[in-house]
């Protein structure tokens, strides 16, 4: 390996709701070590996020010179620095450009890359943590086309000439969780292993409710109360309708044409490759590493690497 390439030059934080990642990158851009811990801003005591900060880079503490780059709902109203909302078209030099310096009691500063917001029929949208990953999708050569980035609050994203020109947040994954657990579609679901035949199913539902989406839900419950489909099936039924419906609505809004990339390497994000398929979409998945990668070329931007 080059040994400038291997030269620790920055240190990338995602700090999210539920989780804290950190990436060691290279003078390059590459990785170099990795650290992670089940602290994110809703599980931080007191809301002490610097003495957390401090603890959680204690094993890079060598490394306490270089310079910091965080993003995600650290920069929320709950978090540690509330960074305003950067607007519409926005790349890495509009985020190099908004972003929040704060310098901590030890005398360390951390660069805080801000949200972003959109408006569409009256009412706000925003996104906090997602415009990195999309950069660093963009640096990876995706400069256009529509991006979907599954999740609790999934998001549909719209970049042209590589910079995000719209998005639109689909709290399909909250959903899906409160009609599971807390609606009597709860009944008649046995948890069982992935059932491949009910989710399709629930996608094809989804994808044609238009208008009647809240009738069919419903048959989450009706369909294995009249054995047309097994308890085992039924809450990857649910998952599907509501994956399907939000494809529907998702992939109309955006202008963009052409394959979807899919941001996520999980099993959901398998979901929506599947469910795009039946859609009549083309996916691909976003490289590795595109958070990192994003962290760097918004730093490069900012002239905080050279």
């Amino acid at each position: 390996m080059n040994s400038v390439a291997s030269e620790p030059a920055l240190i990338g934080l995602d700090w999210g709701t539920s989780s804290f990642r950190a990436a060691l990158i290279g003078a390059e851009g590459r990785v170099l070590d990795r650290l992670a811990a089940p602290e994110g801003i809703m599980h931080v005591e007191g809301g002490r996020f610097e003495a957390a900060f401090t603890r959680l880079l204690a094993p890079w503490a060598q490394h306490a010179g270089l310079p910091v780059l965080a993003s995600g709902m650290i920069t929320s109203r709950n978090g540690w620095v509330e960074t305003p909302y950067a607007g519409l078209p926005a790349g890495e030099a509009d985020l190099a450009a908004a972003m929040q310096v704060h310098r901590t009691g030890e005398g360390r500063v951390v660069h805080f890359v801000t949200g972003l917001a959109t408006e569409a029929d009256g009412a706000p949208d925003v996104m906090r943590g997602e415009e990195t990953q999309i950069v660093g999708a963009v640096a990876a050569g995706i400069r256009a086309g529509r991006f979907v980035m599954p999740g609790t609050h999934s998001k549909w994203v719209e970049v042209a000439q590589g910079r995000i020109t719209g998005f639109s947040t689909w709290m399909t994954g909250d959903i899906f969780a409160a009609l599971r657990d807390h609606t009597i579609l709860k009944a008649l679901m046995v948890a069982g292993p992935f059932h491949d035949e009910g989710f399709r199913l629930g996608v094809a539902a989804g994808l044609s409710a238009g208008s009647d989406l809240l009738h069919r839900l419903f048959h989450a419950r009706s369909l294995p109360l009249f054995d047309k489909i097994p308890a085992e099936a039924s809450a990857d039924y649910l998952s599907g309708m509501l994956i399907g419906a939000e494809i529907a609505g998702g992939s109309a809004d955006l202008q963009a044409q052409g394959p979807v990339t899919i941001i996520g390497r999980d099993d959901l994000a398998d979901r929506y490759e599947t469910a795009l398929g039946l859609a009549g979409l083309q996916s691909h998945r976003a490289a590795p590493e595109i958070v990192a990668r994003g962290h760097f070329t918004i730093a490069k931007a900012a002239g905080l690497i050279t």
